[in-house]
C-alpha cells in the first residue's frame, strides 16, 4: 500500500472525525497524537483528573485500529508486571514466555509517575528501540508501538518524578486543559444521561485504518522535504537552549532530530510536501518543555518554561 500526501490528509481527517464522536473538543490534542504517531514518537499527557486523558487514548487507538494495552502504575508495580516473565512449564519441562501488557500497538501508561524509578526504567528500551529483553533474550515489539503516558500534576504525595533520561524519550509533553464552557456543556449533555463505564465503541467510534495503513502514512513522510535552512533553524533553536542563562539543562541533539521529524509529520497532516518555519514554531513548546531545566534563580523569580521557549522562538531568526 502506498499513499500520497493527499491520502494522508484525508486519512487523518477521517480519524479526527471518528474520535470526535467520543471526545468533545481537544482537537489540538488529537492533532498532536497524530503527529506523534506519524513521526513514531511517544506522548506524555499531563492534566487534572477527569479531563478524559485515558478516554482520549482509548478512542485514538480504536479509531486507528490498534491493539490497545493499559497499565495502571502503582507503587508496588514490578518490571515483570509490565514486560512479562519466563515461567517454567512442568508439562514440557521448558520455560515459556508469558507476555506482559507492553506487547501491544498502543500502550497507555496510566499515572506513570506513581511507580518507582526501577519500574519506570522498564519502559526505556521499549520506547527507544521497540524491543524488550527478558532473561537475556530480545523480543521485538510491533513496529507501530507507541506509549501514551498520563500523569496528574496536582498530587505530590506517593509520586516519583520521571528521570530526565525517560522524559527525553517522549516526543511531546502535552498539558491537557479544562474544557471551555460550551464544550463542558456538551460533555454533560452527552455523558450526563449515561451510566456505567464509557467505551469508544458505545459512542460509534470504529477503526478507519489499521497498522498497515499507518505504516503507509508514515512512509509517505518521505515525500516531505526539509530544506537546509529549516534544518539550520531547528539546530539554532535547540542550541540556543544550551546557552541560555536561565537554563541549567538545555535540549539534546535527540530533541533536534525529533523536532524536525515532528515538523515533517505536521506538514503531512496538511498535505504539504515541505516544512515551513511555522511547523517548527508550533511544535517547539511541546517538544522542549519537558527537556529543559530552569536555573535556581529563574525558579525563584517564577519563570515559566513555556514562556521562556516562546521567547527563544521569537529570538531565533527564522528563514524567510
Amino acid at each position: 500500500m502506498t499513499m500520497t500526501l493527499d491520502d494522508v490528509r484525508n486519512l487523518t481527517g477521517a480519524i479526527r472525525a471518528e474520535i470526535a464522536k467520543a471526545i468533545v473538543g481537544q482537537e489540538a490534542m488529537v492533532d498532536m497524537l497524530l503527529v506523534a504517531m506519524l513521526s513514531e514518537g511517544h506522548v506524555l499527557l499531563e492534566g487534572p483528573p477527569g479531563t478524559a486523558k485515558t478516554f482520549l487514548a482509548q478512542s485514538f487507538a480504536t479509531a486507528l485500529g490498534l491493539d490497545f494495552g493499559r497499565i495502571q502504575f502503582t507503587p508496588d508495580l514490578l518490571p515483570g508486571d509490565i514486560l512479562g516473565s519466563n515461567l517454567f512449564n512442568f508439562q514440557t519441562s521448558q520455560f515459556t514466555l508469558t507476555r506482559g501488557p507492553i506487547f501491544c500497538d498502543l500502550l497507555l501508561a496510566d499515572e506513570i509517575n506513581r511507580t518507582p524509578p526501577k519500574t519506570q526504567a522498564a519502559l526505556l528500551e521499549a520506547m527507544q528501540e521497540r524491543r524488550v529483553t527478558l532473561d537475556g533474550e530480545t523480543h521485538q515489539l510491533p513496529d507501530r508501538f507507541m506509549v501514551v503516558a498520563t500523569q496528574n500534576p496536582i498530587e505530590n504525595q506517593g509520586v516519583y518524578p520521571l528521570p530526565e533520561a525517560q522524559l527525553d524519550r517522549f516526543l511531546f509533553k502535552l498539558l491537557v486543559p479544562y474544557p471551555a464552557e460550551d464544550e463542558e456543556a456538551r460533555i454533560v449533555a452527552t455523558y450526563g444521561k449515561r451510566s456505567g463505564p464509557q467505551r469508544p465503541a458505545d459512542l460509534g467510534v470504529s477503526a478507519v485504518t489499521n497498522a498497515a495503513g499507518i505504516a503507509a502514512a508514515t512512509e509517505a513522510l518521505d515525500q516531505v522535504t526539509v530544506a537546509e535552512d529549516i534544518t539550520r533553524y531547528v539546530v539554532r533553536l535547540i542550541r540556543a537552549t544550551r546557552d541560555h542563562a536561565e537554563l541549567t539543562v538545555g535540549a539534546s541533539p535527540r530533541a533536534a532530530v525529533l523536532l524536525a521529524s515532528a515538523a515533517r509529520a505536521r506538514a503531512a497532516l496538511e498535505g504539504r510536501g515541505y516544512v515551513i518555519p511555522d511547523d517548527v514554531k508550533a511544535l517547539a513548546v511541546p517538544v522542549l518543555r519537558h527537556r529543559l531545566t530552569l536555573s535556581p534563580a529563574a525558579e525563584i523569580e517564577g519563570r515559566d518554561i513555556e514562556a521562556l521557549v516562546a521567547e527563544l522562538v521569537d529570538a531565533t531568526e527564522a528563514p524567510r
